[in-house]
């Protein structure tokens, strides 16, 4: 018996709200069930994993090169005062809301974490699954933090600091298997 043919090629996942339509680079792998709304940016090579929702209606939202935001994420910002803004090569876990926050390049974001509003991430941090980053919190540079609320827990290794740019490249990896997958 032969598989059933997916047919995804008329799902609707980009959407207008007031003037703004996403701004998407034509690398970028949205997967089924994804919707990006309004004043949203993603760079190239960067994939964002099925059901997450990308909602650039109140301020903007801009979201780098190489960055992978996996299944059932959340991302919104705060009207007129807090943007979000995640950098090159991050890894944002399943689950994840972000709101209002600025990730730097290089950071990895575990599954089921929230991170709130004015709350900043540098770049090669760890958010541990499940904390709460609470708003204007700053995570330094080369730190995990971990809890409800989140907390600097301890300084990354040597071997923690050498992944963050290895987790990207085997998400586009990933992208690369499952666009051949949905191809066949």
């Amino acid at each position: 018996m032969e598989p059933a043919k997916v047919q995804l090629e008329n799902e609707i996942k980009l959407f207008p709200y007031l003037e703004f339509f996403p701004k998407i680079h034509p690398t970028v792998f949205l997967a089924s069930g994804v919707k990006v709304i309004g004043n949203v940016e993603i760079g190239k090579n960067s994939s964002v994993w099925y059901n997450t929702v990308i909602r650039g209606d109140v301020h903007y939202i801009k979201i780098g090169s190489m960055t992978n935001i996996q299944d059932c994420s959340m991302l919104h910002v705060t009207n007129g005062k807090y943007p979000l803004n995640i950098g090159d090569m991050v890894t944002i876990g399943h689950s994840v809301t972000l709101h209002g926050c600025t990730l730097e390049d290089l950071c990895f974001i575990g599954i089921g974490s929230i991170i709130l509003d004015g709350a900043l991430i540098e770049e090669k941090a760890i958010i541990a699954a499940g904390a709460v980053v609470t708003p204007n919190f700053v995570v330094p540079q080369g730190k995990l933090v971990a809890g409800v609320p989140a907390k600097i827990i301890r300084d990354l290794t040597k071997n923690e600091m050498n992944d963050f740019a290895a987790s990207a490249k085997r998400y586009m990896k990933y992208t690369e298997l499952t666009q051949k997958s949905l191809n066949h």
